[in-house]
């Protein structure tokens, strides 16, 4: 393992069965300058922000869930601004026999000339592309929050089948006495219900 690596996160869910399917370790990377506008993750944007983590720490927290997960979820931020390590973590992943999910601002289309992108192509199993665009926004389809967006089915593990089993959800958690968010739905809407 290249040890060495480092990753920014701005948060880590071990448990969640709102980010993919099944039930999956999700990682919330630090960084993005794509900056959608109504991007529901602004916060995320800084590529100084989070917490540093070495490659190895990431994967030994995952190792340690691997029983009860499904597969492991890359969100951000912006994933692929850090594709180094996301690519190293994804190559573990795949070894431990678990699924993984890959979020990106950017086009399929545009990556496949990339030669890291290349590289990290081949640990991921389901790949959804696109910017989050305010005006087409959809939460019919699962996991995305607008219509712009695709799935790439990248393995022989899912195909689109998988699309109809699962719906747009999201996880409300309390923890000593703040609300966290998670998932995809109209957060806005649930904010005024719930006077966050």
């Amino acid at each position: 393992m290249r040890s060495n690596l480092k990753i920014r996160i701005n948060s880590i869910l071990q448990k969640t069965n709102v980010e993919g399917p099944g039930t999956r370790f999700c990682i919330w990377v630090q960084g993005c300058s794509i900056h959608c506008v109504g991007c529901a993750n602004s916060a995320l944007w800084d590529k100084n922000g989070g917490k540093e983590y070495s490659v190895s720490e990431i994967v030994g927290m995952i190792n340690c869930n691997r029983q009860e997960i499904e597969g492991v979820t890359f969100l951000g931020g912006e994933p692929l601004e850090q594709i180094k390590p996301v690519t190293e973590i994804a190559k573990h992943v795949q070894q431990m026999g678990l699924s993984v999910l890959v979020f990106t601002g950017y086009e399929y289309n545009q990556l496949k000339s990339n030669s890291d992108f290349c590289e990290l192509e081949k640990f991921v199993d389901i790949l959804i592309d696109g910017k989050y665009e305010k005006d087409k926004r959809d939460f019919s389809r699962p996991w995305v929050g607008s219509s712009n967006q695709n799935y790439y089915f990248l393995s022989d593990r899912y195909d689109e089948s998988i699309l109809s089993k699962y719906r747009s959800k999201f996880e409300i958690r309390l923890n000593n006495g703040e609300v966290a968010l998670n998932g995809m739905g109209d957060f806005e809407k649930l904010k005024k219900v719930l006077k966050l």
